[in-house]
């Protein structure tokens, strides 16, 4: 299913269901009274959206796991994510709930199938980490959990998802999102109005991903076998697609700037990316018509062979996404293009990565209060003047080993 599509449905099927389960509620607690907590003994979290937030969500799940060291940790997620989490290693594979939502019809049945198994389970937490969608919040109290926790618009006017969360956390747009997802660990045994008064956490660099011996020197030399050229050269990745945000992505004629630069320096280049991303790689290609600049999209078989290419590359350029995201988890020094969304809330937490945000007036635009919906034209001034020659001055420093400029 396209965004603007996923959009409509959350809108039309998720007020009125949302609102639903609001009465529903109010009427149970009338009834019943208040749930009250006892010590987790399984906590489901909800994180449907990009790879990348399950990055951000690193620390959340190691504070969950030094909380409640007794408590199994569940994940519902799109299929499509699965990968990652299977690559961060922090709960079991067969602890992982997952929704296929290529088709409405797949999603449909799997949304049963998830149900059925969330229940089953008889869950004690929830953590609902995504940000005003209607979808998960559904999700979230239908999975039968009593403690529900999720961020609510309080007096901000975030986009209405029901008043049926026991453990309701302001969503902070000052605030980085790891930090807020921390919040929500804060949120299960907190009170006060809004939840969970506490400074900020301590936050590090996610943990490196691990390889088996020689993993990464045999995709080394698969890689240098199918692209010959490639050896005996320090290798720049650059990931030009914007995906399913193309406002996100830095300007081709930057990118070919940028590339003829470097190859000028003496680097070889690899543009990677998605097989939906080939059109514009080879136009990059085309462009640069140099023997040591090549197309890699779709050459990858996985996101753990993406990174242990990483570990043979000297630096990565990349549009705000999953690469920059995966890159934290690597040593692979990283440019990443930041400006309808800004660092502040989602730059990737590791000392590789490297943020470029000219933050103009109407910058960051996506926002989780319009459903990351833009009212910009097309013409994303906040990426274009981000020169190519300010770019090349920060990627030779890190090619030098250098901080940037």
């Amino acid at each position: 299913m396209n965004i603007n599509f996923q959009r409509a449905v959350d809108r039309l099927a998720g007020v009125p269901i949302c609102a639903l389960l609001s009465l529903v509620e109010r009427l149970r607690v009338a009834v019943v009274g208040a749930d009250q907590l006892s010590q987790p003994k399984r906590i489901l979290i909800v994180l449907l959206s990009e790879m990348g937030s399950l990055v951000l969500a690193q620390p959340m799940f190691a504070e969950l796991k030094r909380r409640y060291p007794a408590a199994e940790l569940h994940m519902l997620m799109f299929a499509k994510n699965r990968e990652v989490l299977d690559l961060l290693g922090v709960m079991p594979p067969q602890n992982v709930i997952t929704l296929n939502d290529k088709s409405l019809g797949k999603f449909a049945g799997d949304s049963l199938r998830a149900l059925r198994k969330m229940r089953s389970l008889d869950f004690d937490v929830v953590i609902d980490c995504e940000l005003f969608t209607r979808a998960s919040s559904i999700y979230s109290y239908l999975s039968g959990a009593r403690i529900q926790v999720g961020f609510y618009a309080h007096t901000q006017e975030g986009l209405y998802r029901g008043s049926f969360m026991n453990r309701k956390v302001m969503y902070n747009p000052y605030r980085h999102l790891s930090q807020q997802f921390l919040t929500m660990v804060d949120a299960i045994e907190s009170d006060g109005y809004p939840l969970a008064k506490a400074p900020a956490h301590a936050v590090s660099a996610p943990p490196q991903l691990q390889f088996r011996d020689g993993e990464v020197a045999e995709i080394k030399a698969r890689l240098h076998a199918d692209f010959p050229v490639l050896k005996d050269k320090k290798l720049v990745l650059v990931y030009p697609d914007g995906g399913i945000l193309p406002i996100r992505a830095w300007p081709p004629a930057s990118y070919k700037q940028l590339c003829d630069a470097l190859l000028r320096d003496g680097y070889a280049l690899a543009l990677i990316g998605l097989p939906d991303a080939k059109p514009l790689a080879q136009e990059i290609v085309a462009h640069c018509a140099h023997p040591h600049c090549i197309d890699l999209t779709g050459y990858t078989k996985s996101v753990r062979h993406l990174l242990a290419i990483f570990h043979s590359a000297s630096l990565l350029v990349t549009n705000d996404g999953g690469p920059g995201q995966f890159a934290a988890i690597t040593p692979l020094p990283t440019l990443v293009f930041f400006g309808p969304e800004t660092p502040a809330l989602y730059s990737p937490l590791a000392p590789n990565i490297h943020c470029l945000y000219t933050g103009l007036s109407c910058s960051p635009c996506l926002t989780a209060y319009n459903h990351r919906n833009s009212p910009c034209d097309g013409n994303n001034q906040c990426l274009k003047q981000i020169t190519p020659e300010q770019v090349l001055a920060q990627a030779r420093n890190l090619l030098q080993g250098n901080l940037p400029a």
